[in-house]
């Protein structure tokens, strides 16, 4: 066990012993590689002072995406490059175009938190011209400096594409680079922990089959994808993590696929994946996506993720379980599927046994005579965790509704259906009165949280406005229930 990772770093090969498994990328940066310009701001993935881009081998192609490296851990590169803000000048030895545009518009901050703001730039770039500002705005969201004004920064995302579209990496010769140093088994790591000393284990498998073993195996395990959940309890709980299983290099997890009347997403498919595929569907589930965390945090978090650790705001699983969501679970060669629903038992405990992983998320396809609506509250609209998340799926017969399934967030210990207010609903004409009578049928429903993001009252009176908000803007128009009409183009 050689207990090192392999990397691109500026093009060239870079392999690192790493004798702490929890080590996040940020600080190996800062005070291993001397490469300063990354910043840290907030160490939570909120401030984006310390983007970075990551490019991953996806097919035969390169995919580079920006990320948080606060809280990504440094063996998880292991297989992939990385670029930082003083890999712009590796590239020619003068300013990028990114770095010019910010130049000529005046765009830069106070400089601790310009370096974020060009990779976050840098990564756009390597998309392609954006179709409209607001990808742009999407895809600043996560850098949260506020010196300046983004009015020079916005202009800078377009004026960069002025001075040069093609100062891009080669993408054929960073594939090959790549695809040399990929694994074909578990990579292991033995570690200790800084100050206690504590023995560290890190594994990251590359096949479902291995992972099943290695899970099973070390039961007590944390199960890792994206890390943005599980790098905070490094960062700001200051937790020692003994053994950590990595599922980000499991192919398989990753993987979307599309019956003749479900989408099937993998647990390790990132937000910005999944995404793509659920708003041509569902245009409302895609909108609250698109709010959850920042373009860093959705390149990095897994839907899979935002489920398996049974959150009771976590945005996703109300979205799900209003549409009649099921998740596929396996425990070593062990499968079984169940109801979204079903899964989450009481505040912190889940219907998952130890060893036991999600393997995917199976999400029906909506029938034409469908309504499907969802909405987020929260105190900023981008980059915050909700006080309601509220879905809502009603089937329709002309005008009666044959079944409702409202979903909520934020109301509960778990996210959890208001059963009262869908039997207030359901068999009975779309009317304002029956929506009201489901608002006040709500009251059995729910005991809501109490805490520093909304007050129990507030929660009840914003849960129960939510189903007229729903009625009233739905009402009149039959075509809103053809809910896979419309996309989001600049998702992601």
């Amino acid at each position: 066990m050689s207990n090192t990772v392999r990397f691109l770093l500026d093009g060239k090969l870079h392999t690192v012993e790493c004798t702490n498994p929890t080590m996040t990328l940020l600080n190996y940066l800062r005070y291993e590689a001397a490469r300063t310009g990354t910043k840290e701001g907030c160490a939570e993935g909120d401030c984006g002072a310390c983007t970075v881009v990551i490019g991953e081998l996806v097919g035969e192609g390169v995919q580079y995406r920006a990320v948080n490296a606060c809280i990504l851990f440094l063996p998880t590169l292991d297989g992939k490059e990385l670029l930082t803000v003083e890999s712009l000048a590796s590239l020619g030895g003068t300013l990028h175009p990114v770095q010019a545009a910010l130049v000529e518009t005046h765009g830069s901050q106070c400089g601790f938190c310009t370096p974020g703001f060009v990779m976050s730039l840098y990564a756009l770039y390597l998309k392609g011209e954006p179709s409209s500002k607001a990808e742009i705005e999407d895809a600043l969201a996560g850098n949260l400096c506020r010196c300046t004004g983004y009015g020079p920064i916005i202009e800078a995302a377009t004026r960069m594409f002025e001075l040069g579209a093609d100062n891009v990496p080669d993408m054929a010769a960073k594939a090959k680079a790549l695809k040399v140093i990929q694994r074909t088994d578990t990579l292991e790591l033995v570690g200790k922990a800084p100050v206690t000393g504590t023995e560290k284990h890190y594994f990251a498998p590359v096949t479902m089959d291995a992972l099943a073993t290695a899970a099973a195996t070390s039961s007590e395990a944390t199960l890792l994808a994206g890390g943005t959940d599980i790098g905070l309890w490094v960062t700001k709980m200051h937790r020692e993590l003994s053994t950590v299983i990595y599922l980000g290099d499991v192919a398989e997890l990753k993987e979307i696929h599309e019956t003749e009347g479900t989408i099937e997403i993998g647990a390790g498919a990132s937000y910005t994946d999944a995404v793509h595929v659920l708003a041509g569907y569902y245009p409302d589930m895609g909108e609250v996506i698109r709010r959850i965390g920042s373009t860093q945090i959705r390149n990095s978090g897994t839907l899979g993720g935002n489920i398996a650790n049974g959150s009771p705001i976590g945005d996703s699983p109300p979205l799900l379980i209003a549409a009649n969501a099921q998740i596929m679970l396996r425990h070593g060669k062990d499968v079984r599927t169940l109801a979204l629903e079903d899964y989450f038992i009481d505040y912190g405990k889940q219907d998952r046994a130890p060893g036991e992983f999600l393997v995917k998320i199976i999400v029906p396809k909506p029938e034409p005579n469908l309504l499907y609506r969802a909405f987020k509250l929260s105190k900023r609209f981008d980059q915050d965790i909700s006080a309601v998340c509220a879905a809502f799926a009603l089937t329709f017969d002309g005008s009666m509704v044959t079944e409702a399934r409202l979903a909520y967030g934020g109301m509960a210990a778990t996210p959890k259906r208001a059963r009262s207010a869908e039997a207030a609903l359901v068999g009975k004409p779309f009317t304002e009165a029956n929506s009201r009578a489901a608002m006040a049928a709500m009251a059995d429903d729910f005991i809501p949280l109490d805490d520093m993001r909304a007050s129990a009252s507030y929660r009840m009176q914003a849960a129960q406005n939510l189903v007229m908000k729903m009625y009233l803007e739905s009402k009149d128009t039959a075509e809103t229930r053809l809910v896979g009409r419309g996309s989001l183009a600049h998702v992601g």
